[in-house]
C-alpha cells in the first residue's frame, strides 16, 4: 500500500498554509509535529496510512530533537573550555615561553631560539631572510644530535629592524622546527572565539604554538 502526506489538491492546499505558518518563526520541531498532524488529519479513510508509519516519523523527531540538544551543549562546552583556557594563559602573562615559529620580528635584543636534530651536522646555521629576500647566517658550526641553542644578535650581526622567516640549514639538509623565546604579553579570545596570545618577537600565535613555559624573569 502506497503512503502518502496528502491525497488530493485540496489537503495539500490545507496543508501548505500549515507549513507557510510552521516555518514563519517556529522551531524545526514545531514544523515536524505541524506536518505529522497535516498528515493523520488529511489521509485517506479509504486507505489510512500504517500507525507505524506515524511511528517512525516520531522517532525520527525524537533523534533530530536529541541531535540539536548535543550541538546545542557541545558549542556550549567549547565555548566554556576557550574561556577556560583564556583563564589559564592569562595567569601566565609575563612568563618567558618557547614557541615553535618560522617568523621572528627583530628590534636592537637579542633574541633566543632552539632546535633539534635527528642526526650530527657537521656544518649547521640558522638562516634569516628578510622582506626583500636578503639572507642573514648564524653560524652555529658542527652540532651533535639533539637540541641547539643559538642566540640572535642584531646589533653585532648588522642586521635591520624588522621581520625575518627563520630556517636551519645543516650538513644532512635536515629541516627542524625551530622554537623562539619571548616573553607571553596578553592573552584575548578572537571575534571568532579562539585564543589567541601575543608573544614579543613573534606576534600573534594560537596556544597550540607554545611548546614550553619557562617561568618568570628574576627581577
Amino acid at each position: 500500500m502506497q503512503t502518502s502526506f496528502f491525497t488530493d489538491g485540496q489537503a495539500a492546499k490545507s496543508n501548505s498554509s500549515a507549513i507557510t505558518a510552521a516555518t514563519g518563526g517556529g522551531s524545526p520541531k514545531d514544523l515536524f509535529t505541524t506536518l505529522l498532524v497535516a498528515q493523520i488529519k488529511n489521509q485517506n479513510p479509504l486507505e489510512p496510512t500504517d500507525p507505524s508509519a506515524f511511528v517512525n516519523q516520531l522517532t525520527q523527531l525524537s533523534q533530530m530533537e536529541s541531535l540539536q540538544n548535543l550541538s546545542s551543549q557541545s558549542s556550549t562546552n567549547v565555548a566554556m573550555l576557550e574561556s577556560l583556557q583564556a583563564l589559564g594563559m592569562g595567569a601566565q602573562v609575563g612568563s618567558q615561553v618557547m614557541v615553535k615559529a618560522s617568523e621572528v620580528q627583530l628590534g636592537q635584543d637579542v633574541v633566543n631560539g632552539a632546535f633539534n636534530l635527528s642526526s650530527p651536522s657537521a656544518n649547521t646555521a640558522v638562516v634569516l631572510t628578510d622582506a626583500s629576500g636578503a639572507n642573514y647566517r648564524v653560524n652555529l658550526g658542527a652540532r651533535p644530535a639533539g637540541e641547539t641553542t643559538f642566540a640572535i644578535d642584531p646589533v653585532k650581526l648588522g642586521l635591520p629592524q624588522g621581520r625575518y622567516t627563520l630556517a636551519v640549514d645543516s650538513a644532512s639538509g635536515e629541516s627542524a622546527a625551530i622554537e623562539v623565546a619571548g616573553t607571553l604579553q596578553s592573552v584575548k579570545l578572537s571575534a571568532s572565539g579562539g585564543v589567541v596570545l601575543d608573544v614579543s618577537h613573534i606576534g600573534e600565535v594560537a596556544p597550540a604554538a607554545i611548546t614550553r613555559f619557562n617561568g618568570r624573569s628574576a627581577t
